[in-house]
């Protein structure tokens, strides 16, 4: 439903609010228009609370009869994740057509590049999660896609063991987004699909019994 309305809202033309970087092109062309702060927006029948970047509220603007929105006001309230290329001055909305490894800015006690750690199976997959703790346990860790995607393919393997009641909870409004009741060693590497847009940090939280590790390969987990 959110999808159908997010392309009669694109359709109606919004103005790309990005931030000071989206307006150094050498194209820009000065406009008279004024701020309609009647207009309001509806997502599924429920009023939105439309805000920038910086949580402010913001209104439409109107020129030549035609309203436009910060695109990321609309795209938060509609649950689309929106980034900005400065380098090709393009606005990406939704799934990038290149995953981004969630190595990137992966911090964690658990984070680690020993071949030892980051081999499975024969392939090393350079860097990784390893959780080789002792003792039944909560094995977790958090992510920050920053509502820059719409999608986490996150990757994950037992060790010795199960994982049980895996979770990926959008941990700002603890909500949980995807939830797999069990993971054997037999499964392999498997790879968890869940939609993220709209969402600014993740936490992601498995079961495991004595003797379980729980091995996730950074570089092949990735956002989209």
């Amino acid at each position: 439903m959110k999808k159908k309305t997010f392309t009669a809202v694109i359709s109606m033309t919004i103005l790309a609010s990005m931030g000071t970087g989206a307006y150094a092109a050498t194209k820009l062309q000065e406009i008279k228009a004024y701020l309609n702060p009647d207009i309001k927006v509806q997502v599924d029948g429920t009023y939105a609370d439309l805000r920038d970047v910086n949580g402010n509220a913001v209104a439409p603007i109107l020129y030549q009869g035609a309203n436009y929105f910060p695109i990321r006001a609309i795209s938060n309230s509609l649950d689309v994740a929106v980034d900005y290329d400065e380098v090709t001055k393009t606005i990406i909305l939704g799934e990038k057509v290149d995953g981004v490894s969630i190595a990137e800015g992966f911090r964690d006690m658990y984070h680690t590049k020993d071949t030892a750690q980051t081999t499975y199976k024969g392939k090393d997959y350079k860097e990784a999660w390893f959780d080789n703790a002792s003792g039944n346990r909560s094995s977790s860790f958090m992510l920050y896609p920053n509502k820059e995607y719409q999608t986490l393919y996150l990757q994950i393997a037992a060790v010795g063991g199960d994982i049980t009641d895996l979770t990926i909870k959008d941990s700002d409004h603890n909500i949980i987004l995807k939830s797999v009741e069990r993971i054997k060693p037999e499964d392999g590497l498997v790879t968890v699909q869940v939609g993220i847009g709209g969402v600014n940090s993740l936490y992601i939280n498995g079961s495991v019994k004595s003797g379980t590790s729980v091995f996730v390969p950074l570089t092949t987990s990735y956002y989209k």
